[in-house]
């Protein structure tokens, strides 16, 4: 701990990571899925809330399903994708805590303002939802993320019906897999420090 991470590391997680928007025939076994779970799921949310849901899509079936709520242009590379992650979050967190946080048997009451809970879910579920990413990119793994497709569609054919995950909400999807180079764009400009950043 307290060292920086080599450059190599560095280039993995960031540098040359990019968004993909194509995948190779290189197999993604469900091992390193549920070992990119097992790391984002460490890192840090408010109050160690973890509001994060993660819905794995890899059966064709589950894929057919998935591909009438994307947009148009987001299909192909969707249906390519070896898994497609729903990256969503529990308005129902709270009933979690008791585990989550041990050391506070009052938590539930700091959410008792609906609009304050879904904000805190909302908010802390993007986190982790990012963290997949980093957590992928580090096993391995090549991602892209997006917001292309009907949120409500999604949370109605999957989440809705289920009595386990009817709390469960949308946000974005990362389609998860190894990344094929002849599909990349040249990378899109980022603004610098000075641009995107202030010191006081």
């Amino acid at each position: 701990m307290g060292k920086p991470l080599a450059d190599a590391a560095l280039d993995q997680v960031f540098r040359t990571a990019r968004t993909r928007r194509g995948w190779t025939e290189e197999e993604t076994p469900e091992v390193l899925i549920r070992a990119t779970y097992d790391l984002l799921k460490l890192a840090p949310t408010a109050s160690n809330i973890c509001p994060g849901r993660f819905m794995f899509i890899r059966s064709p079936e589950a894929k057919a399903r998935l591909d009438k709520h994307l947009d148009e242009g987001n299909r192909k590379q969707t249906m390519g994708a070896p898994w497609t992650a729903i990256v969503a979050y529990d308005l129902d967190f709270v009933e979690q805590l008791p585990k989550l946080i041990p050391h506070a048997p009052n938590a539930k009451e700091w959410f008792a303002d609906p609009a304050n809970a879904e904000w805190n879910a909302i908010q802390s579920g993007t986190l982790q939802g990012g963290y997949l990413i980093l957590a992928a990119r580090s096993l391995g793994l090549d991602c892209g993320p997006m917001g292309g497709f009907s949120r409500a569609g999604v949370d109605k054919e999957f989440f809705l019906d289920d009595p386990v995950m009817k709390s469960w909400r949308s946000s974005f999807l990362v389609n998860i897999g190894h990344g094929d180079d002849t599909r990349l764009r040249a990378r899109a400009p980022r603004l610098d420090f000075d641009e995107a950043c202030r010191i006081l």
